[in-house]
């Protein structure tokens, strides 16, 4: 990890944004959302765990099992149709799950989509709904223009919201594409400096706040 830190310093000192983003964006992307999404999961699941059916708990492992062993589209076909079938809590579950798999099988817009229903299905509790906002921010990093990745996450940046930290990464690196390295770094060094982000979120926004400094 330090390398690519310090591979990003030499391009930055260089001015060179454009090809700074285009090799190391969607790794730093795909890195957060990794993080995001595994912790999220783990959470979830063990609640789901103590509380439901386990016909319910059967075909969501059963649909866990098939994206290990790289059968994305299956596994985002049997989560989506969990996410039909089942009940409120392994809905919302599935429903991240399937989004993440078509992300990942390089269908954006299906992704896209999917985070953006669940975003806004009132139905659904508030929690599953900020993350699937977060998550659409990380998506559109990656296929639209920064700006809406910004305006994604924006609900996002109050104080007492759990998931402001990742918010505000989300909106550095939209500040990042977009070329505006004294915005990046003044967020970076933000989140670096906050004692009550994540240590591991900290710890990345500090080498990134330095690669950006002059």
């Amino acid at each position: 990890m330090s390398e690519i830190f310090r591979e990003i310093d030499e391009e930055l000192r260089r001015d060179n944004y454009a090809k700074l983003w285009a090799r190391y964006g969607h790794y730093l992307v795909g890195l957060v959302v990794l993080i995001v999404v595994a912790t999220a999961a783990v959470v979830g699941w063990r609640g789901y765990q103590a509380g439901q059916q386990r016909a319910e708990s059967v075909r969501y492992a059963a649909a866990l099992d098939l994206a290990k062993k790289g059968q994305l589209a299956p596994a985002a076909d049997a989560f989506a149709l969990l996410a039909r079938e089942g009940g409120a809590g392994v809905a919302a579950l599935a429903r991240l799950q399937e989004a993440a798999l078509r992300a990942q099988t390089g269908d954006e817009p299906a992704a896209a989509a999917a985070y953006k229903a669940l975003a806004a299905d009132t139905s659904v509790d508030l929690s599953y709904r900020d993350l699937a906002t977060l998550l659409l921010g990380f998506q559109d990093l990656k296929s639209a223009d920064p700006k809406v990745a910004i305006a994604d996450v924006a609900p996002l940046m109050a104080p007492t919201n759990p998931w402001r930290f990742s918010a505000t990464e989300v909106t550095a690196l939209a500040d990042l594409r977009n070329g505006d390295r004294a915005a990046a770094r003044t967020l970076y060094k933000q989140l670096a400096d906050d004692l009550s982000a994540p240590s591991g979120l900290r710890a990345r926004a500090a080498e990134m706040s330095a690669a950006l400094a002059d």
